[in-house]
């Protein structure tokens, strides 16, 4: 396979291994993906980003794998990256990005590496997050983790964004221990294709924080669909209106779950963290150029 260059990107702490695979396909193996995303051997990462041609005849495909080498349908903090480097490339204000999900489009903000896409309509029925079983009113499932009759988590809302997404309304998302609790919830048998899962406080008007377990990567700095979803969820049981700020570890996302369409719309800032070269038979790597100016200012 020889030397591949490839960039490391963010979206809110959010990061992202991305292959220009356009004019040379690129596959690797679930392994090798997993040993590129281990944040003490390899380069580190929550996705990889492969960008190959477009079968639509679109501006990019845009495939997914999660750290752990499985791959998945969306990522909305990755389609704002994806979608800044094609306008950058293209000299355009959007880009139309293909995914196992749908084709979603992107486009340029006011500020700066700031970037909106339209992530579509969410999923609401039971056999379209999916779920093992039917539910009436997918606002609040039954499902419960703990004593029966003093559960740790109960009641989540469920929303699909191009991923499952199951939300916990809590008071206090630091008093729960995501990372014991996330690995049982994410393969609940309830979810037949797994979930993330989300712990959600609405703490002021049309303000929530959120922690996010990710399924197939853990925790997250931030998670787009997840703000999607809970903005989408807040939405409908009247916690917030249609517009909201979703503040992850990582930093804000603004969501706008838009009532002309239905269609939801996130905004947030993109960040290139460097650009490097890969030899892919032994795996070692270097740093070949710095990523964006305020990256670096601010790690100086």
């Amino acid at each position: 396979m020889a030397h591949r260059p490839f960039l490391k990107m963010n979206g809110l702490g959010n990061d992202f291994l991305v292959w220009d695979a356009r004019d040379e396909p690129l596959r690797l193996a679930p392994d090798v993906i997993a040993a590129l995303g281990d944040r003490t051997g390899g380069i580190g990462f929550d996705q990889m980003i492969t960008v190959e041609r477009s079968t639509a005849g679109v501006d990019a495909f845009m495939r997914i794998h999660n750290c752990d080498g499985t791959q998945v349908d969306a990522c909305g903090n990755a389609t704002r990256c994806i979608g800044r480097l094609l306008m950058e490339e293209a000299g355009k204000d959007v880009a139309s990005v293909e995914t196992n999900a749908g084709l979603l489009h992107a486009f340029a903000g006011t500020a700066p590496r700031m970037v909106t896409v339209d992530m579509g309509k969410p999923r609401l029925n039971w056999d379209q997050i999916p779920l093992a079983e039917e539910f009436a009113d997918t606002r609040a499932i039954e499902l419960q983790i703990g004593p029966i009759d003093e559960p740790i988590l109960h009641t989540p809302a469920v929303v699909n964004m191009g991923n499952p997404h199951a939300i916990f309304w809590v008071d206090d998302i630091e008093a729960y221990d995501l990372s014991r609790v996330g690995p049982l919830l994410e393969r609940h048998p309830v979810f037949p294709e797994g979930a993330n899962i989300s712990l959600a406080h609405v703490f002021a008007e049309n303000q929530i924080r959120v922690k996010v377990w990710e399924r197939g990567a853990g925790l997250t700095r931030a998670c787009g669909t997840a703000a999607c979803a809970v903005a989408v969820a807040a939405a409908r049981d009247g916690r917030a209106g249609r517009k909201s700020t979703i503040h992850l570890p990582g930093g804000p996302l603004e969501i706008e779950w838009r009532e002309s369409d239905g269609h939801v719309l996130m905004t947030g800032p993109t960040e290139v963290e460097f650009e490097g070269d890969i030899d892919l038979d032994t795996l070692e790597w270097t740093r070949t150029a710095p990523g964006d100016p305020a990256e670096e200012a601010a790690a100086s």
